[in-house]
This record gives C-alpha cells, structure tokens and sequence, in this order.
C-alpha cells in the first residue's frame, strides 16, 4: 500500500463514495478510500436488523447522477440499499481506490510539511487533502447501565444484529424506541415469547405511504429518464412542504401533529396503552417516526410497553426507573449513535497539535457543516448543523462534495499548499445558524433530542430549506479561508 497520497477518504458509505467518485472525476487521480470493514454501505452495510429501511422516499434517497428504477419499494429496504451502494461504487471503480479492512486510530495536521499524517491498523499514511466521510451513524451508543455487563442473556445493539441468535419464543426487552426501534420491534413482535419494550420517551409515529412498485412505473423509469427527474421533482416538492412545518411549526406543525394524534387513536384502542404512547412535545422536536406496523405491534398480547427508562439489571430482570420489572432472555438496545460526540474528534488533531474534541469542547461546529477553523486541508461529509427532519442525506452530502471538490481543484491550481477557513467567518456562521434555529420546531417544540450536544446547544439541525442548503453549503469562496501559496515540500 502505498504511504503518501493527495486525498485520503476516510469511510467507503454513501460519503465517502461520491466524494471519491466527484474527485476522480475532476482529475484528481490520487484518491485512496480507507474503510475499516470489507466492503462498501457505510450505515447500509453496518445495519442489517430486521425491517431494515430507508424512511426516506427511494427516489430521493440515491445519487442524482446515479439513478435507480430498480427500487422495489417506494422506500428501499436495507438489502436493496445496500446493493444500489455497492454497485454505484464499484462501477465508477472505486474497488482499485479502496484499502479494505484498515481503519485510522489518529491523524495529525503537520504544520511544517502542510500534510496530514494518519496512523492506520496497517501503519502510517500522509495526505495532502483529508475527507473525513465516516458519518454521524457510524459508532453505536452502548447505555451505561448497572448490571448490564453482568447480564447472563444475550445483548446486542441493533447496528450489531446478532443473526445467529435465535429469538423465536425468547422473552426479549427492547430498550429504546427510536428510528431502528420503530423498524425491527414489529419485525420481530410476531416471534418471540415476550416483548418488553423499555420507552423513556413516547415518538411521534406518521404513518408510512409505502407501496410495492409496480412493474409498468419500473418500466417507464428505464426508458424515459426524464419521468424519474419527474418523480424525484415530485418527491422534493411533498418533503420541501413538510420542511416548511419544522420552521414555522405553530400552526403549521400542530396539523401534522392532528394525522399523528389521529392515527394513534385510530390503531392504539387502549386508553391506558395510548396514554403511555402519546408524546408531551410537539411533533418534529425529535425525529419523526413512519411506520405502518410498529403501533400495531405495541398492542398485540405479547408485548408489554414500560413507559419509563431501565434504571438497572439485576441478573435477568430488567428494572424500569419506576421500578417495574421484567425477566428476559435477551436485550436489544435501540439506543441510537454517537452522533455529537463522535469518537473520531477524538483522534483528529489540527495545526496546534488539538484534538477536534478540545476545540469543540462540548458543540461541534463547523462552517457549512464541512470545515473547521485550525484544521487545513480537512473536510467532513455530514457535519455539525446540516440536518434536517425532512430532507435526503444524499442531497446534503453531494452539496458538500461539490464544495470540497471545487477547493481541492482550486489548491491544485493555483499551487495553494493549504486553506484553513477563517475563524470570524466560521464563528459568524454558527452565529447565524442558532439565531435561525431558536424559532424551528427543533429547539422550541418542548424536547430533548439528540439534537442537542452536551452543553444544550442545538448542534445538529440546519433552520433552512433544502434549496438554501444545497446552494450555499456548495459554494466555495477562497475569501472564506486562509490560504498558504507556497506547497512545502514533504
């Protein structure tokens, strides 16, 4: 493997891959991809529980330079993703660029010969360009709670989907009700004995417009390319108009918030069950749950729903904050990522010899969500304050290549050794996003979320439409950065 290279990608998902793709295409040959598992996906490939899909419309959720009329469903189910991924990625050639099976455990910005140097499992690598792509669902959240380690069943957490556990007729607790919850909880309701499900706080669930697609809509996609712009055209727009609830969420939200009070009336019989399951917060404080079957699942006899967090295990029995309890044979935690509080800012140290961490302290920030003042040369795909509750992944991501793509071109060009943005124009921006975000249902709709980073501050959402994001998170402007003209030599 060779040791020095203009671009390191660190990640081989869905980031990673179109940054490489867009970089190779612009002519910069020198692009090395390292992933730490075997193969391409990223989240896809990490998360393989049951009912494992896309919550976003499949038309959307693609690459716009790669378009699928394959999808089976309006929202693609994890294998199909997965596949799409993988295909996209192997043939642009992205194989030959792939070091497989290697993951970084340090980098450091060297102030003196203006290259990154990254410590990999298969020894040292230098760069000139880093592309940090390994995603704010890359590292699962284990909840530290006594007694767990100690528990004598199976544990695991959904993105490490123990298959070769058999849950048929298990007694199984469930702990968290999130984004994967709400997938696998009916998935796997109509097998095992027992379903405990441990809820610290009820989610608003919308039901999901999923449908097979049909052959002849497959067919048409095929032959007129223009049918799926079509489609995606149609798919933004029904999305856009959601958005325009979550930043002006009274009175727009509050009428999405009556289909989700309506739906649950409608499925959940029970007062007391509905009761536990109506959220106190208004819809789109926390993300927003589709599922046509997980409510359904909930009222079934074998489930038990504790509205309550697990506050210990004692041997086999799960005991709820309240004190409820309940024996189990196994424990699947739902409890999401370390999304704020990235394991790899750990790692990563700028031109003073910082980890991201410590300039951090406590609130990601970064300008346009990409790069961070004191780290030269660096980019992240899917950063601090680019998400949303309404919009496609692939759409932030392929705005912040292009962005990458056009500075990388221009240091080439003009023979820049290094571009480090500016901290007024990075301070002013976090500046201009919060004042944005006071207002959106994200910070005023009566939640905590995880949103929110460790010192409160909300550090995740961007207050804005889809157009602004994608036009302004794409648009380089050399004025923003710092620029060193002479290129040292190694």
């Amino acid at each position: 493997m060779s040791r020095q290279h203009e671009v390191v990608v660190i990640g081989a998902g869905v980031s990673g891959i179109c940054a490489a793709i867009k970089l190779i295409e612009a002519g910069v040959e020198d692009v090395v991809i390292v992933e730490k598992a075997e193969t391409f996906g990223g989240t896809w490939r990490a998360n393989t529980y049951p009912g494992c899909a896309c919550d976003v419309p499949s038309g959307l959720y693609s690459f716009s330079f790669a378009p699928n009329s394959e999808w089976s469903r309006l929202f693609a189910p994890q294998p199909e993703i997965l596949a799409y991924v993988d295909r996209v990625a192997r043939a642009h050639g992205l194989a030959e660029h792939t070091r497989f099976g290697v993951e970084v455990v340090g980098s450091r910005f060297d102030d003196a010969a203006q290259l990154w140097r990254l410590d990999t499992s298969e020894g040292p690598l230098s760069a000139r360009f880093v592309v940090s792509a390994a995603g704010p669902w890359n590292e699962p959240r284990l909840p530290e709670i006594p007694g767990l380690a100690e528990f004598p069943g199976e544990v695991f957490h959904s993105a490490r989907w123990n298959h070769d556990y058999d849950l048929r007729g298990k007694r199984v607790a469930v702990v968290g009700s999130g984004a994967s919850a709400v997938q696998f909880v009916p998935a796997i309701q109509p097998e095992v004995g027992e379903l405990h499900l441990f809820q610290r706080t009820a989610q608003w669930v919308l039901p999901k417009l999923d449908h097979p697609v049909p052959g002849f809509e497959k067919r048409v996609m095929r032959r007129f390319p223009f049918a799926h712009k079509a489609l995606r055209s149609v798919e933004y727009a029904l999305m856009e108009g959601l958005g325009v609830a979550f930043r002006h969420p009274r009175p727009l939200m509050q009428t999405v918030q009556a289909v989700g009070s309506a739906y649950l009336r409608a499925v959940v019989r029970d007062p007391a069950l509905r009761a536990k399951l109506r959220p106190d917060y208004l819809l789109g404080c926390k993300r927003i749950l589709f599922s046509n079957s997980y409510l359904q699942a909930l009222t079934k006899s074998n489930v038990a729903v504790h509205a309550t967090g697990v506050a210990e295990f004692r041997g086999n029995t799960v005991v709820g904050a309240d004190g409820t309890t309940a024996e189990v044979d196994a424990v699947i935690l739902g409890t999401g990522f370390h999304i704020l509080d990235t394991p790899l800012a750990d790692i990563v140290r700028g031109a003073d010899g910082r980890t991201l961490a410590e300039h951090w302290k406590g609130s990601p920030e970064a300008y346009l969500g990409t790069v961070t003042t004191g780290f030269p040369n660096a980019f992240t795909v899917l950063g601090p304050s680019l998400g949303t509750g309404h919009s496609s992944a692939f759409a932030i991501l392929e705005a912040q290549v292009a962005f990458l793509v056009a500075a990388i071109e221009r240091a080439r060009r003009e023979g820049w050794a290094a571009l480090d943005v500016r901290p007024e124009v990075q301070a002013r921006y976090v500046d201009q996003v919060q004042a944005a975000l006071a207002s959106t249902v994200y910070n005023a709709g009566g939640c905590h979320s995880y949103y929110m980073d460790a010192n409160g501050r909300n550090s995740f959402s961007w207050p804005w439409s889809t157009g602004e994001l994608t036009t302004r998170v794409s648009a380089f402007d050399p004025a923003d950065f710092t620029i060193t003209d002479v290129t040292v030599p190694a």
